[in-house]
């Protein structure tokens, strides 16, 4: 394991509070790795750049010689975080949860090293515990202390109700670290008190409480709101290379710094550097974007894709042309079924995929959006597909 001063410097990049940076200072004076501890909900089946802050943060403790969990929220998920909602949120059903669930085994391991990573679902001890072991974990505490809670307190305040299984939330989440015996626990900001409820359960059961860590909240291109799917600012990690790196050459100047730092695995030294680079004239913006774009990109999707996606932006966007690599010329037996062409024309890497592109109105077949999973694209009346804004496919024969 690196010396402490190292480790440090690594862990508290791009942090808003270790609490309380003595405990961790002393942990890690004793010289084993740690149990570090982060949890996902799968509430949505795809994972953006927000999630990968912690995600991120979580390979620098595996890169550190730490044991990581990626702990899958299931049972929690079924719940509902209540953290900064002014209502109750709907509650998933079991199917809904472990759907998502394996969208997130998938995707994790494009950041993560499967081999140190510790996959974890809460569900293997909240159903074990029963009514008793229920009240026991309620009877540790307060309703008073619950409601000292910034999001409960003005919804009890504006008299807008609080379901009590809203309570369990935070209890169960710092249950998990009881039984994980975490460490250290990251989360965003916004999961404080959640994060310190480990704190205080682990106390309650007897065990050394966690450090937390808390991560700044990414936002999305729009720059202003937190990244999100439900507001259409946000960057997904299984989005196509090429729409990827045009987002991100879509985010402002200063948010690009911001990215850099919270996603890029590059020293801080390196960043500012660029930084300073960028602010006295001697290098271009766009430049230091297009950078940033394909180290993204290449996490995602490999070197070769960041490269094309690169070249594939210069061209539709700097040059005003679509290069002749991304523009493919095919010819296909008519009529043909839209998903299985979009595999064969490798903008989908199976008919699963290509089901979630036409769900989510991604393509087109002449210029008009395709909704229909059924459809059928028949060379007599159809001549050009698109995927996205970057993915384009003309139809030279039919056959």
């Amino acid at each position: 394991m690196k010396d402490i001063n190292t480790q440090l410097e690594v862990i508290k990049r791009g942090t808003v509070e270790v609490l309380p940076e003595e405990e961790l200072l002393a942990k890690l004076k004793r010289g084993r790795p740690l149990r570090i501890k982060a949890g996902f909900d799968p509430t949505a089946p795809d994972l953006h750049l927000g999630h990968t802050v912690l995600i991120q943060k979580m390979k620098q403790f595996q890169e550190l010689g730490h044991e990581v969990i990626f702990l899958i929220g299931d049972f929690t998920g079924m719940i509902g975080d209540p953290s900064g909602k002014s209502e109750t949120r709907r509650q998933l059903t079991r199917e809904e949860v472990l759907q998502n669930a394996e969208t997130y085994k998938a995707q994790i391991f494009k950041i993560l090293d499967p081999q140190k990573t510790v996959i974890e679902f809460n569900h293997h001890w909240m159903e074990k515990l029963d009514a008793g072991g229920i009240i026991e974990l309620t009877a540790k505490y307060t309703v008073a202390r619950m409601l000292e809670r910034e999001d409960f307190k003005q919804r009890y305040q504006k008299q807008q109700p609080i379901s009590i299984h809203e309570f369990l939330y935070p209890l169960i989440q710092g249950y998990d670290s009881v039984v994980l015996k975490a460490d250290v626990e990251l989360g965003g900001t916004d999961q404080r008190f959640n994060l310190l409820m480990g704190r205080e359960l682990q106390r309650e059961y007897g065990q050394e409480p966690q450090v937390i860590l808390t991560m700044p909240l990414l936002e999305g291109t729009d720059g202003v709101h937190k990244m999100s799917k439900s507001l259409g600012n946000y960057i997904g990690i299984n989005d196509l290379p090429e729409d990827i790196f045009g987002k991100v050459m879509s985010v402002s100047d200063t948010l690009m710094f911001r990215y850099y730092e919270l996603l890029s695995d590059r020293a801080l030294a390196e960043i500012e550097s660029l930084r300073a680079q960028v602010g006295s004239g001697l290098r271009h913006p766009m430049d230091a974007k297009k950078s940033l774009a394909e180290e993204l990109v290449a996490r995602f999707h490999g070197a070769a894709a960041a490269q094309s996606a690169r070249e594939y932006f210069e061209a539709r966007h700097q040059n005003k042309s679509v290069p002749r690599a991304i523009r493919k010329q095919f010819s296909a037996p008519q009529p043909i079924w839209i998903c299985r062409l979009l595999v064969d024309l490798e903008f989908a890497k199976s008919s699963t995929e290509a089901r979630r592109l036409v769900s989510q109105g991604a393509v087109r077949v002449d210029g008009t959006v395709i909704s229909d999973v059924n459809f059928q694209f028949t060379g007599e009346s159809h001549r050009v597909l698109e995927v996205g804004k970057n993915r384009i496919a003309q139809l030279t024969e039919c056959s």
